[in-house]
């Protein structure tokens, strides 16, 4: 679909523009007036803006038919430019993408929101002591929200804060990230850190080396401070990929360095890939006391998995989960995906059937995202994937599954390029929510990431602003530089923690 934008020269407009686009449209072109000829839909822009802002749009198609909307709102005192045009974005998202529900016939539940964490619009004004009805209505005035989807965020608020009563009180603790960039195999869908563990004994081995120091320096450094560990989490890749020996050596780097580990909330290992559990490395886990754990079976049919690039049968994932409970792991989450390749309602009906014959603790219905770099998306016209009203009444089928057998939702996220613009929901059996997912979805707290490709978020304890800093992706070059962007993360630390306090 191409569509022609006219009177929005701004080159900062055309992200968000292409981004509501694509909530309606597979594939979508956005070009502007001089550059098509060719165009389907015109749409054209007039904006003003002095005490308030005022934005106008008008949508024809090839056929004649018009469609018009407008918005205006008067502007806050004393605005600088970047939050003048932040209103003026705003503006013209809402008038766009009425015209394109208005043209399509397609209504977009979660409004003009593009972005992956929704929630926190629900949490800032709950902060703010906002009354729950006018923090609603604003949500559904400002952000074309549909109640269903505001009750959606109201219930995993509600969650949260029941798990996580000091929620808003966290901001001189953190979180801690531990990625290792290994798994099995490569899935198709995947856009992590993950490279194929066979044959790299030489970079897993330094890489070990890499993520001792960091976890050693961190600790330090904690420690020195008095800051403490609210949780721990295990990703990548798989976390279990490398050998029980090295996992055990990793856990006592762990106990060793950081402050007070029996204390921490929770420590989570994700062993996602069923090929990579063993009963020596379930073993490990118990020695150290961790006992959540993912077991993802991401689909239940064989089919699926092989056209995924996953190299391991629906038969180990089950024994897998039985071994896991057998030798102590009681918190298990799993995965399922709505919308992979070849699945439609019928297959999606036999994952959610066995899983209840499993009844993980948590589980995670994801709704297929499109991501740029994963084979996936490079291959596009090979993976044949469910159309938007399928994908929606599969989503409806985990919801109303969920209910019946007592799970909550507690978590949520959405992504760019998501079937049918629908979202991630985690749901927990009471009292067995992960906290670590409630703290990395709402931003209210420091992450600390460790490791190959680990993402840090730094939380300004008293603005809240956030600071973003990446680690490596690719182990050759973690290991040729994890002490300089150790002492990177520490220097930020400083800077957050301690002069705040002076």
């Amino acid at each position: 679909m191409k569509l022609m934008i006219k009177g929005l020269e701004d080159e900062r407009f055309h992200r968000p523009l292409r981004l509501i686009a694509n909530l309606f449209f597979e594939e979508s072109d956005i070009v502007m007036e001089n550059e098509a000829k060719d165009a389907e839909v015109h749409i054209a822009f007039e904006l003003s803006m002095d005490t308030s802002v005022h934005v106008s749009a008008k949508l024809q198609d090839l056929n004649g038919v018009n469609h018009s909307a407008q918005y205006e709102r008067t502007l806050g005192a004393d605005l600088t430019e970047k939050e003048e045009f932040k209103q003026l974005k705003h503006a013209v998202s809402y008038v766009y993408l009425t015209v394109l529900q208005d043209w399509t016939g397609v209504r977009q539940k979660w409004g003009i929101l593009t972005g992956i964490r929704p929630t926190k619009l629900l949490h800032r004004h709950m902060q703010n002591g906002y009354p729950l009805p006018a923090a609603h209505q604003q949500l559904k005035e400002d952000y074309l929200i549909t109640d269903e989807k505001i009750e959606l965020m109201q219930r995993i608020v509600d969650r949260q804060l029941a798990v996580v009563p000091d929620l808003y009180d966290l901001q001189k603790e953190v979180s801690i990230y531990i990625g290792i960039p290994f798994c099995p195999t490569k899935c198709a869908y995947c856009t992590f850190p993950a490279y194929a563990i066979n044959g790299r004994q030489g970079s897993v081995d330094s890489f070990l080396g890499g993520l001792h120091f960091e976890i050693r320096k961190i600790g330090e450094w904690l420690k020195e401070n008095n800051v403490k560990i609210t949780t721990v989490y295990y990703g990548g890749g798989t976390p279990t990929s490398i050998s029980a020996e090295e996992m055990d050596m990793l856990y006592e780097e762990m106990y060793t360095s950081f402050p007070d580990v029996e204390n921490i909330r929770e420590i989570t290992v994700e062993a996602g890939r069923p090929d990579t559990i063993t009963p020596a490395k379930l073993d490990i886990l118990k020695k150290w006391n961790i006992d959540r754990i993912s077991i993802n079976p991401q689909s239940y049919t064989q089919e699926t998995l092989k056209a995924i690039g996953r190299h391991h049968t629906v038969e180990e994932t089950i024994e897998k989960f039985h071994l896991a409970r057998n030798m102590g792991m009681n918190n298990i989450n799993m995965d399922l995906i709505i919308g992979l390749p070849g699945e439609g309602l019928k297959e999606f009906a036999h994952s959610l059937d066995e899983t209840e014959k499993l009844m993980p603790e948590s589980l995670t219905v994801h709704t297929l995202s499109f991501k740029r770099a994963s084979e996936m998306t490079r291959n596009k016209a090979k993976y044949k994937v469910a159309e938007r009203d399928e994908v929606e009444k599969m989503m409806e089928m985990a919801e109303k599954w969920t209910v019946e057998k007592g799970y909550e939702p507690y978590y949520l996220y959405r992504q760019k390029n998501i079937l049918g613009n629908l979202e991630n929901v985690g749901y927990a059996l009471p009292d067995q929510e992960s906290i670590y997912n409630i703290m990395i979805m709402e931003e209210l707290q420091t992450i600390i990431g460790i490791g190959c490709g680990a993402a840090s978020k730094f939380i300004d304890p008293q603005s809240g602003k956030i600071t973003h800093f990446a680690n490596p992706k690719d182990p050759k070059t973690y290991n040729d530089s994890f002490e300089a962007y150790t002492q990177e993360k520490i220097d930020i630390l400083n800077d957050l923690f301690l002069q705040k306090q002076e």
